[in-house]
């Protein structure tokens, strides 16, 4: 694949400051550095350490911690790009991405903004006015719905924010008595999320695919379609997995949105990297959605497919370069993967803690702002990688990723990494003929329940911790295993409840965990005649179970209060259990706990201790790593403890409130 060859036409950049963080500011130093160019980070006081601060070349401190008090202070980046010497800023996605202000601001700094003009940015940052400018153009469009004059035939209907994007705001109702609800909700989130709480009304379209075209512009006139992309595979309205090119679209209707999406760029003379998105039905009819003014976190699978980088070529497109016209020929099909810290199995509920380690094999791209041992917070977005395969054919590319994925090593999180596997295989998504926006209202059930059987690798455990103890007079080796005493030997642990094995369940509600007895002797596992011990050392331990033999890599966390076991079996997680458990280790019942470190945004209207609440209510709403969460009473019955006030941080398990249940007569 030829390397489209481009000269800028005033002075080259020379020092480049990234607005951002995590893993795309990583992923922009990245570029930068094999441009020649020196690197400028930003960072607030929780990414003081993070890999974006490690890999720049200089950094500059943010005072403070909440997005809204750092990386959306555009004066403090500005002075920070000019104290660095940077003559560049790239903005990355989200943030300040698609600031109007903010790009005339950093021009009228004298820096050159990585970035489509500023009037661009304005002319799209509405999804309002966007549309009423893709109309004029002849860009097909949904026909607008005005929620006070919906009626019934108009339901199901979607609710966005007029100002933003990223799911915030975006609500579906179905039922039209919920609607003046579920508006305020929007206005509120699109409100707190993006300063501005327009939102809009249009149909929903049941079962469609998110499609959308990357374009590239420059300030000659050109202007490259860079194939298409799907995005169908979404959770609260958000990107999982994508793919270039989109599968099974017509020639003529994969021809129609190039058209569609150079008309938009043209519309609002556009200059560098930008994605026109189009919802497209079941009956194969597109419809303009919004255009993402800035890089898109997808855009690995575009480059991929075209051999570009595209970083590079906002660079030498904002250094005034022309595009050659025609982009270089597509080949083969990629596919990406976002990988979140996050529980899908419970309302996607996002964690934080430490990454004692993320390793993924080789053969894919994995563009990451994590390395083992670091901190992942609660003010921002949870997401760990994205994990990129490109093949020739598309079976080819799902079936790399979903491996990789398998087998990759991710320890101290819960993480969607099973869920994305599972979904890589599914039989409705590896048919590109059955891809929709539905797909996880379909079959999140079925592809959150049940894992792979925890007997084996909780016998590794058990081996590795024994092999580990400091007089362990254990001799492992290779075909055979030895134990100097003649007593059975018991280690007791925890792990996530699990449909396999043969654990005692223990625990309450959701929260509920697996406990194992593994018991020992020499030379063989008690109560498990069907294995044998081949080996086992601290961290490798080799089984033959029902005569095959199976290899378990074994890691503790710093403290050793977590045991990580990896095989093809499967990935796990135990907690060993101590002989005397902590009477402290118990909650009031009915106590409400914060799930999740985060701040108290809303609290029901006119709660207080005594209130009568009903099983299910939406109690208080915690803002966590971008989402909203719901606190709901566990029961019904009265409330006797509230210790949460709008506004307020709370840590992980701190109790919020207290339902006393009402007795049953």
């Amino acid at each position: 694949m030829t390397k489209p060859q481009i000269q800028p036409q005033h002075q080259p950049l020379t020092s480049l400051l990234v607005a951002n963080r995590g893993e795309i500011a990583v992923r922009v130093f990245r570029t930068a550095r094999a441009l020649g160019l020196d690197t400028v980070a930003v960072h607030s006081d929780p990414d003081a350490d993070a890999l974006h601060v490690r890999e720049a070349d200089a950094a500059v401190r943010l005072p403070g911690a909440a997005p809204a008090d750092t990386y959306l202070r555009g004066d403090l980046i500005i002075k920070a790009a000019l104290a660095a010497g940077a003559d560049a800023v790239h903005p990355g996605y989200g943030f300040l991405s698609e600031n109007a202000d903010f790009a005339r601001e950093v021009q009228a700094a004298g820096l050159v903004w990585i970035g489509p003009p500023p009037e661009a940015i304005e002319a799209m940052a509405s999804k309002t006015r966007a549309k009423e400018l893709m109309r004029a153009a002849g860009v097909p469009l949904l026909d607008p719905v005005d929620p006070e004059k919906a009626g019934p035939a108009d339901f199901p209907l979607l609710l966005k924010a007029a100002a933003g994007g990223g799911g915030r705001g975006m609500r579906l109702v179905r039922d039209p008595a919920r609607l003046p609800e579920e508006l305020a909700a929007a206005a509120a989130e699109a409100r707190s999320a993006f300063g501005d709480g327009e939102v809009f009304a249009e149909p929903y379209v049941e079962n469609g695919r998110h499609v959308e075209v990357q374009i590239l512009a420059d300030a000659h006139g050109t202007v490259w379609a860079l194939g298409t992309r799907d995005c169908s595979l979404q959770r609260r309205h958000q990107k999982v997995i994508e793919e270039a090119p989109a599968p099974a679209l017509p020639a003529a209707l994969r021809s129609t949105l190039h058209e569609a999406a150079v008309a938009a760029a043209r519309a609002v003379s556009y200059r560098g990297a930008g994605t026109v998105e189009f919802l497209v039905t079941e009956a194969g009819r597109p419809y303009f959605l919004e255009m993402n003014t800035r890089l898109q976190v997808e855009h690995p699978v575009t480059e991929a497919v075209f051999g570009i980088d595209l970083v590079e070529l906002q660079l030498r497109v904002a250094e005034g370069a022309a595009l050659p016209l025609d982009p270089p020929a597509p080949t083969g099909h990629a596919v990406e993967a976002r990988l979140y810290a996050e529980d899908p199995a419970r309302d996607w509920r996002p964690q934080a803690g430490t990454l004692h380690t993320l390793a993924v094999p080789g053969g894919v791209r994995v563009d990451t702002g994590y390395t083992d041992g670091d901190t992942v917070g609660v003010h921002y977005d949870p997401m760990l990688a994205k994990v990129i395969a490109h093949a020739p054919t598309r079976p080819a590319a799902l079936r790399a990723l979903a491996h990789a994925l398998s087998r990759a090593r991710i320890h101290g999180l819960p993480t969607n990494r099973d869920l994305l596997v599972r979904s890589l295989r599914h039989p409705e998504f590896t048919d590109p003929a059955r891809l929709g926006t539905a797909f996880y209202d379909r079959h999140l059930a079925t592809l959150t329940e049940g894992a792979p059987d925890a007997i084996p690798a909780v016998l590794a455990a058990a081996l590795a911790d024994a092999a580990a103890a400091p007089d362990a007079p254990l001799a492992a080796r290779i075909g055979g295993w030895r134990n100097l005493r003649s007593q059975p030997q018991i280690r007791r642990y925890t792990g996530a409840a699990t449909d396999a094995g043969t654990g005692t369940a223990t625990g309450t509600g959701t929260e509920a965990a697996t406990a194992y007895e593994v018991r020992y002797r020499p030379g063989l596992l008690v109560d498990h005649p069907g294995v044998r011990v081949l080996a086992a050392t601290p961290d490798l331990v080799t089984l033959e179970i029902e005569g095959v033999r199976r290899v378990f890599h074994v890691k503790r966390n710093s403290n050793r209060t977590e045991v990580y076991v990896d095989s093809v079996l499967g990935a796990h997680t135990f907690t060993p259990v101590p002989r005397f458990p902590d009477p402290q280790d118990r909650t009031e019942p009915g106590s409400l706990l914060a799930p999740m470190p985060g701040t108290v945004v809303r609290v029901a209207e006119g709660l207080a201790p005594g209130s009568a609440v009903t099983a299910g209510q939406p109690l208080l709403w915690l803002e966590a790593m971008k989402m909203e969460h719901r606190i709901l009473a566990p029961a019904s019955g009265t409330l006797s403890a509230l210790h949460a006030a709008t506004g307020q941080q709370v840590e992980f398990g701190a109790l919020l409130a207290v339902v006393q249940e009402e007795t049953q007569r």
